[in-house]
């Protein structure tokens, strides 16, 4: 059996927990499986980096981020192989571009095109462990790309995929997916099956367990997700396809998005081609929006809000800077200080009334709602970010998901 599987940051953060991981990663190549393994940067590593540069400079060129942001990977696999080495087994690290995984020219958020697999099929015939670099590929330009924010899950499982994997495990610090963040919520519970589709909606409504573009390549390939603690042995939470859609839990989880900004254009003119302008504006800068609403018209004009990534903030103000006069924008606003969070559940389909319930609990404690965006199986709400910890916590009371019974996901 093929194994691929994938540990974060907190679970190589010491040597101590390296050697933890490769005790656990030699554990499994003596039952006589191949074992391919991927990691992110030692704990902190990256945010280090990123306030490293910050020292240097407010403005890095985004390649010369990729070269630096990539190094930490490269340390955790150098030093988890040779902990590997040192339990007696045949080893050997590989970095994204010595694997083969090649992305497209977006810097710091580039998207995995094809993985050449040739490599790491000789490296595993000759019987080897192989410890592979998350995070990063190389361009043709043969420049170091990196994938953004929780790329070393989109590795392990677009790794998974191209090597047919029979099964890709995503190790974590906690032990799976639970039904909200229990640092907020104590008696949240784990989920032990979730869809896909709601996973996908958790992961990019701000659960930071799996990254969305891993869950979006695992259900694209049909490759079942097992994410469960490096800290212990419980079985955690299987993602995975589930055929029965009407489930008795109407909500599985509860999310929330701190990493988010609000952007408002006032007096937009209300004709063709304008909102096209606008957003392509952003997209050719590689920013990606998120919730969009536009007001009603008045006189010809209207008002345009959208929410994009704390991280995207400056570079979106910039943009609207370039083209409001242009377009005929009176004028912007910012807001900072704002979070995302939202209910998700695949029985949502088939079960009316859920959003009014949501509104209701919010309504209870008395937070104001600033923008709602719906799809089938979600609902999110913009709201002041200190009231985010109260919000889960009543959204989560409202739609039972404590009780034992609300953990029972149909397979």
């Amino acid at each position: 059996m093929l194994v691929v599987q994938k540990y974060g940051g907190t679970s190589v953060a010491t040597p101590e927990r390296i050697r933890r991981v490769a005790q656990r990663v030699v554990e499994v190549h003596r039952q006589g499986h191949r074992v391919v393994v991927v990691v992110s940067a030692m704990g902190d590593t990256t945010d280090e980096l990123i306030n490293l540069v910050h020292k240097i400079t407010d403005n890095p060129p985004e390649r010369e981020m990729d070269m630096l942001l990539s190094t930490g990977e490269q340390v955790s696999i150098a030093l988890l192989a040779m902990a590997i080495n040192n339990l007696g087994e045949q080893v050997i690290s590989l970095t994204g571009p010595q694997v083969g995984i090649l992305t497209d020219n977006v810097h710091t958020k580039a998207r995995i095109l094809e993985i050449k697999t040739d490599r790491i099929n000789a490296e595993l015939a000759a019987g080897k462990i192989v410890v592979v670099a998350g995070f990063q590929g190389i361009n043709k330009a043969n420049d170091i790309t990196t994938l953004g924010r929780g790329g070393s899950d989109t590795t392990a499982v677009a790794l998974a995929a191209a090597l047919k994997a029979d099964l890709c495990e995503i190790y974590t610090d906690v032990d799976g997916v639970f039904t909200a963040d229990p640092r907020l919520v104590p008696d949240a519970r784990k989920l032990p099956v979730i869809s896909y589709d709601e996973m996908l909606e958790l992961a990019h409504l701000g659960a930071g367990v799996l990254h969305y573009r891993s869950v979006e390549c695992a259900k694209i390939h049909g490759i079942p997700i097992h994410v469960r603690s490096s800290f212990n042995h419980n079985l955690g939470t299987i993602v995975k396809e589930v055929g029965n859609m009407e489930k008795a839990m109407v909500v599985t989880g509860v999310a929330h998005d701190l990493n988010v900004a609000k952007i408002g254009l006032f007096d937009v003119p209300d004709r063709p081609g304008i909102a096209w302008r606008i957003f392509r504006a952003l997209a050719d800068e590689n920013i990606n929006v998120d919730m969009i609403i536009q007001s009603a018209m008045r006189d010809g004009i209207n008002d345009i809000s959208f929410t994009v990534s704390q991280s995207d903030l400056k570079k979106a103000l910039a943009v609207v800077e370039k083209i409001k006069d242009r377009v005929g924008i009176a004028g912007y606003t910012y807001d900072e200080n704002v979070a995302k969070v939202s209910i998700v559940g695949a029985g949502m389909v088939t079960n009316p009334g859920v959003a009014a319930m949501m509104f209701e609990a919010l309504a209870r404690e008395n937070i104001n709602l600033e923008m709602i965006s719906t799809s089938e199986i979600k609902v999110s709400c913009i709201i002041k970010a200190h009231e985010t910890a109260r919000a889960v916590r009543a959204l989560h009371r409202q739609f039972g998901l404590s009780g034992e019974e609300d953990c029972v996901a149909s397979a």
